[in-house]
């Protein structure tokens, strides 16, 4: 079996709010054992440095968000509202703050362990938010600076297969108090994965 391309170091180490639309559609993929269980990214979030309030590294560095500071393609997985994790994946050059969280997936392979790890919900409510995807791919603080570069039990690679042309959006972040001016969450419209919000101005997202 021919496997994906996992995306390289190169991909990450570039200005926060071009990678972060540019990870649509690529594939979030969990190792467990000898399984895999993949889904295909749908919605997604930028957060910068000191030009950000929204982001963890606006007040400069720290314990808890040193991740952010460190090697692009790293995984920044943190502890929030005292009940899930949120996975973050670092992008800019060493010494520069910047990472992506990934708000949701479509599942495209290892439903029944999703299921397993969020039982009794839909399935379209499996990972259509960002503590729900880490909670059904069993991503922890264990995972924390994770290489997502290599191979190994988190990474994200290029779709195997080519995809029906799709439009991507963009509002306003989900979940922040400051920096509501940065129209930073991106999103597959229509996709029945981006998790839900009302009152948002939603426009389209054209790539420079």
């Amino acid at each position: 079996m021919v496997r994906s391309r996992i995306l390289p170091a190169a991909f990450y180490a570039r200005n926060t709010v071009r990678v972060a639309p540019n990870l649509l559609g690529k594939c979030l993929v969990r190792v467990i054992g000898h399984e895999r269980l993949i889904g295909r990214i749908v919605e997604v979030e930028a957060y910068g440095g000191k030009e950000d309030p929204a982001s963890h590294a606006f007040r400069g560095p720290t314990t808890r968000n040193a991740p952010m500071y460190h090697e692009p393609g790293h995984a920044y997985v943190y502890f929030t509202y005292g009940n899930h994790y949120c996975l973050n994946i670092t992008t800019e050059k060493l010494g520069k703050p910047g990472a992506v969280l990934l708000r949701a997936v479509q599942p495209l392979s290892g439903q029944m362990s999703m299921r397993r790890f969020r039982p009794k919900v839909p399935d379209t409510e499996l990972t259509n938010g960002p503590g729900k995807l880490t909670k059904a791919l069993a991503i922890d603080k264990s995972l924390n600076e994770q290489d997502m570069t290599v191979n190994g039990p988190l990474y994200i690679t290029e779709p195997q297969a080519a995809q029906t042309t799709y439009e991507i959006w963009r509002s306003a972040r989900i979940g922040i108090r400051e920096g509501l001016d940065k129209r930073w969450r991106f999103y597959v419209k229509g996709n029945p994965y981006v998790s839900k919000r009302r009152g948002l101005q939603e426009t389209r997202f054209r790539q420079q």
